[in-house]
């Protein structure tokens, strides 16, 4: 498998303790790969692909038709990059037509719950950011 562009071959460590701590410090530092990370586990597709693979193990056509509007090439690409960071395991059956079915790892379902938190503070403030965009297009559009 060839690297990503932007990526490191070998995982580095960006160990700060609190006193250490300032706000943005991982995304500057050249050897912290916390913002790619991140970057990989908060897109819209990743996100909606651990959601679904919570408690169950679903093959690749069962993806796609879950989720609306992703691409087969944007489908494969996702589940290869959360493969390659260990969260999504990949299983080939050796079966005619080829079955593959996807699931999370151990690691991936403790970046489920860590989601479901994130998701759990949006309901339970949707309507508080409802009322913040309407002032602020009122002000932008007055």
């Amino acid at each position: 498998m060839t690297m990503e562009e932007g990526t490191l071959n070998s995982p580095s460590r960006c160990e700060l303790t609190e006193e250490d701590y300032e706000a943005f410090q991982w995304d500057t530092r050249e050897d912290c790969e916390v913002r790619q990370i991140l970057d990989r586990v908060a897109d819209k597709w990743s996100l909606l692909v651990i959601a679904l693979l919570d408690r169950n193990t679903l093959r690749f056509t069962e993806l796609k038709y879950k989720i609306d509007g992703i691409s087969q090439r944007m489908l494969t690409t996702t589940l290869r990059h959360l493969e390659r960071d260990g969260l999504v395991t990949r299983t080939v059956y050796p079966v005619v037509p080829p079955r593959v079915d996807y699931a999370l790892t151990p690691l991936g379902i403790t970046l489920h719950k860590t989601i479901q938190s994130l998701v759990t503070w949006t309901e339970d403030h949707q309507s508080e950011i409802a009322v913040a965009r309407a002032q602020y297009d009122k002000r932008v559009t007055a």
